[in-house]
């Protein structure tokens, strides 16, 4: 399996530890969920909320930077 060797030496270069994280969390949760599973689960005007926002996001003056997240939810990420 060239892909899982590949995957591992890619793993091996990761020294931040916060982006190694994050790429474990999103890895992790795409292997648990059923594809469509999230969103099916969604009403219609949820589902338009979401893809209103994602929409938004590519304007850069609608993000909110990453460190400013972080701190905000610090209190939930410490559990």
């Amino acid at each position: 399996m060239k892909t899982r060797e590949e995957f591992h030496k890619l793993i091996d270069t990761i020294d931040d530890d916060e982006v190694l994280t994050a790429y474990y969390q999103l890895i992790n949760g795409l292997n648990e969920s059923k594809h469509g599973q999230l969103w099916n689960s969604l009403s219609k005007d949820e589902q338009e909320e979401v893809l209103v926002s994602y929409e938004e996001s590519f304007d850069e003056k609608n993000l909110i930077d990453h460190n400013v997240v972080m701190e905000k939810h610090l209190k939930w990420r410490k559990k």
